[in-house]
């Protein structure tokens, strides 16, 4: 399958740096408007969207689609591509420079690629985690071409822990790193990915948020902790993930999860008791 993985990062390759390039002459130009689950679209993620969906239908006719801004059933094909075109929309609109475009290659419902372009501080990360799937190919994580491990420190005030908007009431509890919010959710988890933070929590992410993220954090060698009962992959396939959230834990070594799970499991809990039945 050598040919194919080459082939896929290729794609992803041109494909973001094509779409980056036009999305940095919308940065901070663009009013976003609010949808119906509240988060915010601009015209820039309606037609990154697009281009990346018919992209993908060229290249790969053969596979899947599921995307933030249009598709949010996940098909029955083996091969499925998982798109956030603008990870960090209220970045983007408002002049932050931590935005990204995400892209997750399932397989049977399990990330094993990711490739996440961050156009505006050029930071590109990749990585290839193939988990139960049987699938073999390239292996590790990478951040502008260059292999990246997570950390593995225990947790202190010398070491960084981001949290999601949604996951503020961690402050009101004794922490042992510090914390930080930069916004993107991606971006939050590939903090951990690079070695640059211990661990993250994401309240309410969708799975466009993640699927990107997810194998290039466990190439590394993070672990990524589901704070409801149930396992997040494989995903079950023909089911609308629309309203469908995640809530994460990730982390940069499996110690550190008897650390951080109890501080933060209680975000678990509440998405629990508001999930629709």
């Amino acid at each position: 399958m050598i040919y194919f993985w080459q082939q896929v990062y290729n794609f992803c390759q041109h494909i973001t740096t094509r779409i980056g390039d036009k999305l940095l002459e919308d940065f901070a130009k663009l009013e976003p408007t609010r949808k119906a689950d509240g988060s915010l679209v601009t015209a820039a993620d309606k037609w990154a969207d697009k281009e990346i969906r018919d992209a993908i239908k060229q290249c790969f006719p053969t596979h899947g689609i599921l995307t933030e801004e249009t598709e949010h059933l996940l098909p029955m094909n083996d091969w499925c591509w998982v798109i956030d075109p603008i990870d960090g929309t209220t970045n983007f609109t408002r002049g932050i420079p931590i935005w990204g475009i995400s892209i997750g290659l399932l397989f049977k419902g399990t990330p094993v690629f990711g490739f996440v372009h961050f156009p505006q501080i050029q930071q590109t990360y990749h990585g290839y985690y193939y988990d139960n799937t049987g699938l073999t190919g390239p292996k590790g994580a990478y951040l502008n071409g260059d292999r990246i491990y997570t950390s593995t420190a225990d947790a202190s005030m010398n070491h960084i822990f981001t949290l999601c908007a949604r996951s503020t009431e961690v402050l009101t509890r004794y922490f042992p790193c510090k914390i930080r919010l930069t916004g993107v959710a991606s971006y939050n988890m590939l903090l951990v990915a690079c070695g640059a933070a211990l661990g993250a929590v994401e309240a309410t992410p969708k799975i466009w948020d993640i699927a990107g993220a997810y194998p290039i954090l466990r190439a590394a060698g993070g672990q990524l902790v589901h704070l409801e009962p149930d396992p997040v992959f494989p995903l079950p396939q023909g089911v609308d993930y629309s309203h469908r959230g995640f809530p994460s834990l990730c982390v940069a070594h499996p110690k550190l999860i008897n650390e951080f799970k109890p501080l933060v499991e209680f975000i678990g809990e509440k998405a629990l008791q508001h999930s629709p039945s």
